[in-house]
């Protein structure tokens, strides 16, 4: 009897094209959108941590005193209770590049003394390219993507006037250093530190890791411990940036999969009810209640299967260049990015599956009819269980149509329930990207009215032109040229923090304001504009593990100064922080300028100023300032966007499914309207007057609900730091023009299905019936 099930059901599929193309959208969109959240989700651990135990990564990078703290102290902790395994100690020292070098700024870099660490018992670098220092003079670059070979046998020259070949690049995922040498190297270098990397044990929360530490170190003289750096740490700033998409991707994913499973239950209870007739002609020839529950199943299985294939494929697609942006700026060290392996096979099983389960209630009725109550119902008129409620529509002044139209959803109240319920979902998720997008559009909006010119240094240029002027002669003439207001200098240098391994990027603020159009606004604490202060932003203090009020030592050619953190940006480079020309001064003299900012006053011809820029000295790139947004920003509205525009399409679909059963179901009313002179167009009224009203009250009830998501999505977006008012979006004409997205979605999905039943043939219908 299997193949007579499988024709039966082939029939279905044939007998309604419409729904079946509906139910492959409406999974195909769901299944895209459900994997690229999974992808995200997976891409934020899972590639850290098999990465990170493959080198047998350290849970603690510590720095020691070498004065304070013996090697023979050191080597003794490695033995102490909750150790699990330990390396070290070595030396560690700082150099300084005081010129460019292999694509990096001038500026400090870490060296540590190690043998080759492919066995070590703790942070078994990974060389990417070359060969790792075996003799005085030679180092391996930190360089996560691996460097060029091309540039295996580049000296570079340190400020002291030492020449290390580069023999190699390599990377770990404990980002334990910016380069290695050999031990007699190291010591050499009049090293300032000792390392030991430490794995222990108890690892599994911070405060455990802590306390390991501590027992560790117990004993060594006091102030021996310079710096502790925790591998949740680096875990957490490993998947900051995925993390700032999660919020975001699983909202969409959650909520393709809840509209997928109300249409297809509509679909499918729908099919049932409409084919009560069929049902019995089904049984009445020989087919078992479960038989004809397994045709129907079948029947949306077959459009299911084919959606979540070329949906899993769609996903799978554009999970990478998703991950990519997700993951720019990381550092990533060997993990390698990439969707995980089991998506493709959850999707493929578990969507078919969902989909199954959502048309398993509805699909039972057909279970539990005789054949002869499955004909009788079939075959009998439908007075629908809406008729109090039409009688009394009838009695108010509503034209006919429109009083008919809404009355007719009360006729089948759970599928009216069903696919109110999809154009809710799909009013929040219209919410949401309007709310997303308002709120990164006040977070990008410029900070004053005026015409800005960036000028720009040819420190980074690659076709450098000498300069005519000095710095000092430079910001003179900026002034000096007719149209300027203020003029402000931005320093840009490469530098270290005490204790880390890692270099970062300071930009320093200076001139008549500190300030330029393009900084970063501050929106918790306040500005770093006195010397020995700092500000950064939520990704930089999440990625380093600190907070406001926190100190840091920053060390640039062989000068340390230390400043507290005042403030957060709105957003920021993961690897940068902000501070001010007096606090500069403190590690160097040289300005490192690489921009100047100015100001133009009202009614100056920027075109004009820019050209006499150009002319005074043509080194320097004069251009009129654009706002414009950064890659995580608009990645955030497109993404929104297209995820909103999809799931507001398959919530039409369910409108345009449910208007297409309901005339199927009512095509002996219609024609029976249409004899007593119904004319075409009030036929079109009185059916989008049916959904209209739904996509009213689903507003009332999507749009709170959009709000609410909205505020959980940008408060966990750790990339960018809101302030309220940048989240308080909603004014009175953006709520008025979300209460009509209800409508939108339901008269959208609606225009077919009317402009179907408008020209239903009056002779043909009747002769049906």
């Amino acid at each position: 009897m299997s193949g007579a099930v499988w024709r039966a059901s082939r029939a279905a599929v044939k007998r309604r094209r419409v729904q079946t193309v509906v139910i492959g959208l409406v999974v195909f969109c769901s299944t895209a959108t459900v994997l690229l959240a999974l992808a995200v989700i997976s891409a934020a651990r899972a590639p850290f941590d098999d990465a990170f135990e493959a080198e047998r990564g350290s849970h603690v990078s510590a720095l020691f005193d070498p004065v304070k703290a013996s090697a023979e102290q050191l080597a003794a902790t490695a033995h102490r209770p909750g150790v699990e395994a330990a390396a070290g100690p070595f030396d560690q020292a700082v150099v300084t590049i005081p010129e460019d070098w292999v694509g990096h700024a001038p500026g400090p870099l870490t060296l540590v003394g190690r043998l080759d660490p492919a066995a070590a018992p703790v942070d078994r670098v990974e060389v990417l390219a070359g060969r790792w220092a075996t003799a005085p003079g030679e180092v391996v670059i930190d360089t996560p993507g691996g460097g060029s070979a091309k540039y295996l046998g580049t000296a570079i020259t340190t400020s002291t006037g030492l020449k290390l070949t580069i023999v190699g690049f390599a990377t770990d995922m404990s980002q334990s250093s910016g380069g290695w040498v050999t031990p007699e190297q190291a010591a050499a270098l009049h090293p300032t530190g000792r390392q030991m990397l430490y794995r222990f044990t108890d690892v599994g929360t911070e405060q455990q890791l802590t306390a390991s530490f501590a027992n560790t170190t117990e004993g060594l003289p006091k102030d021996a411990v310079e710096n502790g750096q925790s591998y949740l740490v680096l875990k957490q700033a490993f998947s900051a940036g995925a993390d700032a998409y999660l919020p975001l991707m699983t909202v969409f994913g959650v909520l393709g999969l809840v509209v997928a499973a109300l249409i297809v239950g509509n679909v499918v209870s729908g099919a049932v009810i409409s084919g009560y007739r069929h049902i019995g002609v089904l049984k009445s020839i020989g087919f078992t209640p479960r038989q004809v529950v397994t045709v129907y199943l079948t029947m949306v299985s077959v459009p299911a299967v084919i959606g979540t294939v070329l949906g899993t494929a769609a996903g799978w697609a554009a999970s990478y260049p998703i991950l990519q942006t997700a993951f720019t700026g990381i550092a990533i060290g060997t993990a390698v990015i990439e969707p995980a392996g089991w998506l493709p096979a959850a999707t493929l099983i578990g969507v078919p599956l969902l989909v199954a389960l959502a048309a398993l209630v509805p699909a039972s009725r057909a279970h539990r009819l005789s054949a002869a109550q499955a004909i009788s119902a079939g075959s009998a008129p439908r007075t629908g269980r809406g008729l109090k409620v039409q009688r009394w529509l009838s009695g108010t002044r509503l034209p006919r149509a429109v009083s008919l139209g809404l009355g007719q959803p009360f006729a089948r109240p759970a599928r009216t329930a069903l696919t109110m319920a999809a154009i809710a979902l799909g009013v929040v998720t219209v919410t949401v990207t309007t709310g997303l997008t308002s709120t990164l559009a006040a977070s990008m909006s410029a900070s004053d009215r005026y015409t800005h010119i960036d000028v720009q240094t040819s420190a980074f240029s690659e076709n450098k032109i000498a300069p005519r002027l000095t710095q000092g002669q430079t910001e003179a003439m900026l002034h000096a040229t007719r149209g300027a207001d203020q003029v402000s200098v931005r320093g840009l240098v490469r530098v270290g923090i005490l204790g880390q391994p890692q270099l970062v990027f300071a930009n320093f603020y200076g001139g008549d304001a500190m300030v330029d159009h393009a900084r970063l606004n501050v929106v918790e604490g306040r500005p770093a504009t006195g010397p020995g202060e700092a500000e950064a932003g939520p990704a930089f203090l999440d990625q380093h593990g600190l907070k406001l009020g926190d100190k840091v030592t920053l060390v640039l050619d062989g000068r340390q100064t230390t400043v507290t953190l005042v403030g957060m940006e709105i957003q920021g480079n993961a690897n940068a922080i902000t501070s001010n020309a007096a606090t500069r001064a403190r590690l160097t003299p040289d300005p490192h300028v690489v921009e100047y900012d100015v100001r133009l006053a009202p009614g100056t011809d920027a075109e004009a100023y820019r050209k006499a820029v150009t002319d005074a000295d043509p080194s320097l790139s004069a251009s009129v300032a654009t706002t414009g947004g950064e890659g995580s920003v608009i990645a955030i509205k497109t993404f929104s966007t297209t995820f909103s525009v999809l799931l507001s399409v398959v919530a039409a679909l369910g409108v345009f499914n449910t208007l297409l059963l309901t005339i199927r179901e009512r095509r002996r009313d219609l024609g029976m309207l249409k004899s007593i002179g119904m004319t075409p167009r009030q036929v079109v009224a009185m059916t989008i007057t049916s959904v209209a009203w739904q996509g009213v009250v689903s507003g009332i009830v999507g749009i709170p609900l959009g709000i609410l998501v909205h505020r959980l999505i940008v408060e966990h977006v750790r990339i960018i730091a809101f302030t309220d008012s940048m989240i308080d979006v909603w004014g009175a004409p953006l709520l008025a023009a979300l209460a009509l997205a209800g409508v939108a979605i339901a008269v959208l999905g609606a225009l077919v299905p009317a402009r179907s039943a408008a020209r239903l043939p009056i002779a043909e219908v009747l002769h049906n019936e």
